[in-house]
This record gives C-alpha cells, sequence and structure tokens, in this order.
C-alpha cells in the first residue's frame, strides 16, 4: 500500500497532471465563491473536456476542482450572508456577524486556514480507511440513513437561538416544501398548485437563495449602509487574527475533521448535514455558548473544516463500491467510468495507485486553495465595507442567474422571490431559516428511507438496531442541550439565531404562516394513499401542534413588549424600502419577459446605479456594458445557458 501512495503522489506531481490540478484549483475557486454555481455545475461542465485525456491529468482537472469548492463557497457566506453552496449554510450563523462586526478578514482567515487542514486530514483519513471502511459502509442500511437524516434536522433545529420550538417547527415546514411534486413511492402529484413547474419539485437553488439572499439584500437597501456596522479605521489584523484561531481552536478542528470523513462516506447524507453536525457538536460540546449566532469565530471553524474534510469521505464509496454519495459523486462516477475506472475491486486492488492519486489530487488541492485565498482576503474583506445599494445591484444579477440555472424557467424567479418574502419574515420574526433548508434537502432521502424501513420490518422492531438506538440516544441528547441552552438565554429571547432583533409582530406572522402551511398540507393526505400520505401526514400533525404552542408564547411576548412600551411592529419603517426594491425586480422580470435577460440586465444595472444608488450616469452606463460582458462570456459562452424567448429577441 506505501508504494501504491507513492506511485499515486508522483503521478499527480508529475506534468501534465499537476498543470491540470491548478488549473481546476482555479475554476474551483471560481464555481465556489459565485451563489448558484458549485462543484456540480463545474464537473458537468468540464467532463466532455476529459474525453481523451489520460486518466490522472484527467482526474486531477475535475476532482481538484470539485475539491475546493467548499472553500471558496465561504466567501458568499461570510461576506453577503447567502450560503455559496449547499455545504456553507451552517457558516453564515456566526460567520455573517462577524462580517458586520467589521471581523471579515478574520472569519476568512480561520475558515481559509481549516479549510486547508480539513481537507488536508480528510484525504488522510480517506487513504487510512480505505481497508476498514467496507464494515461501516455496510452496517449502515435504510432505518440508519434515516436516523441519521432526523439527527441532522435535531442538531440544527435545537440550535435555534432562545426557541428549540421555532427551529423544529421551521425544520418540519421544510419537510413539508420537500413533498411538492411527484411522491418518492407513488405516482401521485402533492402539492403542485396545478403548475407542472412543479411537478418536479421545488428547486433547491432559487428556494435556498430566495430564502437567505433576497432578505439580505433588503436589509442592505433598507439601512442604505455598508455589511460592516463599525468603521474600517478600527479593524486591524484580522486575517492572522483568524489564523490563530483555527490553531488555538486545534481540538475542535480534529473532531470536526473526523465528523467531516465519517459522515461524508454515508451515501445521500453527508453534504446535506456534515455542516450541521460539526456546528451543533461544537455549540454542544463548548462551555462558553452564549457567543454562538452573534459572531462566535468557532462556529465558522466547526462546519468549515467539515464540509472540506467531507470530500474524503464521500469518495469511499463513490471508488470502493460505485455508490455515489451526491449528485456531484455520480457524475465523477460517470468521469471515472469515462477513463475506463470500474469501482469497487480493481480501483482497491491493480488500480490502488490511481485511488491513492486521488487522495494527493484532494490534499493538494485544498491546500493550493487555502493559500490563493488567503492572499486575497484583505482585499475580499473589503466588499464589507462597501455602499449596500451598490451591493443590492451586483447582487441581484448573481442571485437572479444563479437561480435561472436550476431549470431555466421564469418559474425560478417566482420561487426566489416567494421564498425570499419568507424569508424576510422568518428572520425579522426570529423564526430561524436553516432548519427548514436542511428539512427540505434530507426530506426526499428521509420519506424513502422511512418507506423501505416500514416494509422490511414489523411495527418499529428496527428501531432496536444498535446503530439506530445511538442515534436515537445522541437525538434526544442534542433536543435536551439545546433546550437547555435556550433556557440559558432566555434573557436574549428576543435575538434570533442570527444576531437580528426580533419583532414581536412579525414573529407572529411567520408561525401564523408555518401554521396555515401545515393545516394546507395536512388536510389531503387523509384521502390519499397510505404510501403518499403517511409521511406528510406525520409530519404536519406535529408541526401544526409546535405552531399553536409557538403562537400562545409569541402572544404573550407581544404583551410584554407593550407592557413595557416598547415598539412591537419596529419592521414598518423598512415596508417602503421592502416595497420599492419588489418593484424593481418586478421591473426586471418584466423586461426579461420583453426583451430577454442579455438587455433586460444591463437596463436594470444602469437605472438602478444611477437612480437608487445614486452615482453618475457615465458610471451606471459602465457598471451595465460590464455585466452586459459578465453574461456573455459566463452564461453565454461557458455555460451555453437557455435565455428566456423574449417577445423581440432570441
Amino acid at each position: 500500500m506505501v508504494d501504491a501512495a507513492l506511485s499515486g503522489f508522483l503521478m499527480v506531481i508529475a506534468w501534465p497532471a499537476i498543470g491540470y490540478l491548478f488549473v481546476g484549483v482555479l475554476i474551483g475557486l471560481f464555481f465556489g465563491a459565485i451563489p448558484g454555481l458549485s462543484g456540480l455545475v463545474g464537473l458537468a461542465i468540464l467532463m466532455p473536456f476529459t474525453f481523451s485525456m489520460e486518466p490522472v491529468p484527467a482526474l486531477a482537472l475535475l476532482f481538484g476542482m470539485f475539491a475546493v469548492t467548499t472553500t471558496s463557497d465561504t466567501i458568499a457566506s461570510v461576506l453577503l450572508g447567502i450560503p455559496g453552496t449547499a455545504a456553507s449554510q451552517a457558516t453564515i450563523i456566526d460567520g455573517y456577524p462577524m462580517a458586520a462586526k467589521g471581523e471579515a478578514a478574520r472569519a476568512l482567515g480561520a475558515a481559509f486556514s481549516v479549510s486547508a487542514i480539513g481537507g488536508l486530514l480528510g484525504a488522510i483519513l480517506l487513504g487510512l480507511s480505505i481497508p476498514v471502511v467496507k464494515p461501516l459502509i455496510l452496517s449502515f442500511a435504510q432505518p440508519e440513513i434515516f436516523m441519521l437524516a432526523l439527527l441532522g434536522l435535531a442538531l440544527v433545529g435545537s440550535l435555534s437561538g432562545g426557541s428549540v420550538l421555532c427551529g423544529l417547527i421551521a425544520a418540519l415546514a421544510g419537510l413539508g416544501l420537500s413533498y411538492v411534486g411527484y411522491a418518492e413511492n407513488g405516482a401521485l402529484p402533492r402539492y403542485w398548485l396545478g403548475a407542472s413547474y412543479l411537478l418536479d419539485g421545488l428547486p433547491l437553488v432559487p428556494f435556498v437563495l430566495g430564502l437567505f439572499a433576497i432578505p439580505e439584500l433588503i436589509d442592505l437597501a433598507a439601512k442604505d449602509s455598508s455589511i460592516s456596522k463599525v468603521p474600517r479605521s478600527s479593524i486591524s489584523g484580522g486575517l492572522m487574527k483568524g489564523v490563530r484561531d483555527a490553531c488555538r481552536n486545534w481540538w475542535l478542528v480534529l473532531r470536526s475533521t473526523a465528523i467531516g470523513v465519517y459522515v461524508g462516506l454515508l451515501p445521500g447524507l453527508g453534504g446535506s448535514v456534515v455542516d450541521w453536525a460539526a456546528y451543533g457538536h461544537a455549540v454542544q460540546s463548548a462551555r462558553d455558548k452564549d457567543g454562538f449566532g452573534k459572531g462566535d469565530v468557532r462556529g465558522v471553524i466547526a462546519p468549515e473544516t467539515a464540509n472540506n474534510a467531507m470530500k474524503g469521505g464521500a469518495l469511499i464509496p463513490t471508488i470502493a463500491f460505485g455508490i455515489p454519495g451526491s449528485p456531484a459523486m455520480a457524475v465523477f462516477l460517470g468521469a471515472l467510468l469515462i477513463q475506463d475506472l470500474i469501482p469497487g475491486p480493481e480501483m482497491l486492488g491493480s488500480k490502488l495507485d490511481i485511488t491513492f492519486s486521488l487522495m494527493w489530487t484532494l490534499a493538494i488541492a485544498n491546500v493550493a486553495g487555502a493559500l490563493l485565498l488567503m492572499l486575497i482576503a484583505r482585499q475580499l474583506a473589503l466588499v464589507t465595507f462597501v455602499n449596500g445599494r451598490f451591493l443590492v445591484t451586483a447582487i441581484t444579477l448573481f442571485i437572479f442567474m444563479g437561480a435561472w440555472l436550476a431549470t431555466s424557467h421564469l418559474g425560478d424567479w417566482i420561487v426566489l422571490l416567494v421564498f425570499g418574502a419568507v424569508g424576510y419574515v422568518m428572520k425579522k420574526g426570529g423564526v430561524p431559516r436553516p432548519p427548514m433548508v436542511l428539512g427540505f434537502v434530507v426530506g426526499p432521502i428521509m420519506e424513502n428511507a422511512l418507506f423501505i424501513t416500514s416494509h422490511a420490518y414489523d411495527g418499529l422492531s428496527w428501531l432496536g438496531r444498535p446503530i439506530c438506538m445511538v442515534i436515537g440516544a445522541m437525538i434526544v441528547l442534542s433536543v435536551v442541550l439545546g433546550a437547555r441552552w435556550g433556557m440559558g438565554r432566555s434573557d436574549d429571547r428576543r435575538i434570533a439565531i442570527e444576531g437580528q432583533p426580533m419583532d414581536s409582530v412579525v414573529s407572529l406572522v411567520a408561525i401564523g404562516l408555518l401554521l396555515a402551511f401545515s393545516i394546507w398540507g395536512l388536510v389531503p393526505t387523509f384521502s390519499w394513499a397510505t404510501d403518499v400520505g403517511t409521511v406528510p401526514m406525520i409530519t404536519f400533525m406535529p408541526a401544526i401542534c409546535l405552531s399553536l404552542a409557538a403562537m400562545a408564547i409569541r402572544v404573550r411576548d407581544v404583551r410584554v413588549v407593550r407592557a413595557n412600551n416598547e415598539d412591537v411592529f419596529p419592521v414598518r419603517r423598512e415596508l417602503t424600502q421592502v416595497f420599492q426594491l419588489h418593484l424593481w425586480w418586478m421591473g426586471l422580470i418584466g423586461a426579461t419577459i420583453v426583451a430577454g435577460q442579455t438587455v433586460a440586465f444591463p437596463i436594470f444595472v444602469a437605472l438602478h446605479v444611477r437612480l437608487a444608488v445614486g452615482y453618475a450616469w457615465w458610471i451606471a452606463l459602465l457598471c451595465a456594458a460590464g455585466s452586459w460582458v459578465f453574461l456573455h462570456l459566463l452564461f453565454d459562452r461557458a455555460l451555453a445557458v437557455m435565455w428566456y424567448p423574449s417577445i423581440f429577441f432570441y
């Protein structure tokens, strides 16, 4: 095995493999940094270029690109409060508040450092795990998959600020949204509202971007200030302070690496829950928990370590058994087959050197990507001091086009704006958004696993499986510890997990919306077949009960606020800006219908920069020209996007 490892290393550092690896790293950093793009998109784009290449250079290009997307996705999560990819959602909870405090460079320094360490250690653990991983993977059947997904929901729900109740409601609502479209185990469409667009379910990217990105844009426009709430002159030494934070929390880094690798190797779940599992572990293992959700650097270190270490774990079932652990790994499996590399005994036997070349590619790519980002981290952090309304213009372009990549249908933008409104109400009302996203992601996995489990076992006998019992104990422990943490923060009840003040009236509205959605979702389940309606039914029933309890608590909170002569509805001061910004976005959609995106976006940029931001016309026109070049080069030429069939242009 040592000979195979050495041979794999020499193959990677030989020319041209090392050159292709660094090209892949540069491309991966770009794709991870832009919300809506991802390693999956990058793999799909690059794979055709590898058809005529030798195996090691081809895999170095593809896996080098894929390895670093979870390093650069930190940029959007920290600077903008928008998940760059699904694996960076937990980073937002403390990363964005750090940026608001002027500590963006510190957060990025810590994140990039632990990304390199996590990726490197994950690659090493990948190599060491190859001989012993088979029994571990085979011990996880559908009951264990279901319980592990449930643990992920319990972890993120129990970490929802001072309200475990609201976190669990949001998680159940996310599960409910995942049932839109054809049922996992039947031909019956559910909750599709008569729109064929929804038959395949809600697309993930517009849903996530709407829930997280739109509320941040509204905040930037309403406050008319930069992301950072402190002057630039008061910030110093942030980058190296973040590096020192990473070194000081070395034990957390090691534990998060182990979580990343061994959760990441579970097919279908790794990328969905690994950052939350690491974040939950960081909170529950910390002695001082009050800083989490307000800008604690440990809340950046844990998920960023785990989501990079996860790549090594996700590769194991792919190369060992031909079982892709995620959509991206399914594409990568196709790349292996194109190179005539058959997963299984061959990859662990006669082709073991190529398997180890993937390990070295992962290690080198993570270190190289982190070092490159460290060089520009200070410049990236300056984004937090840029005029907020100008950022709204630029980010709108990225967000709307990122959402468009989902299905290239106008429905993507409708989903974006609808869940943007939902996300805004949840944010201002103190109802956490991360549990909803996680519920949405793991919903189909849980439904399918429960369906198979219920048909394979008598009643609930599967709960007696040893691993299920261990995970069940962890679920109970996480909820109990989360509730105790929430009680310990009772003096801070009106602060949400993202460090935002809670509007009591909007909180009532948010919980009322979730209650109405749960009732609407429950009603049709009584007339559906058992295989189709049971899982939604057991999701919405507790959601209704919990929502009623939460509403009672919020009514009491409103009375307390009113008795203290405090403003129960402070958000009303922002409503004018909210309305104006939505008018701009509706105008963009209308212009797209008439003239297409390549005309509508430059017009939107020019008018918004001139009229909303207040810059001179020459700056507005220069920005518009830059947006057209960006659309043309990236989305038209590189990604070959299907543009909206406008009335006048084709």
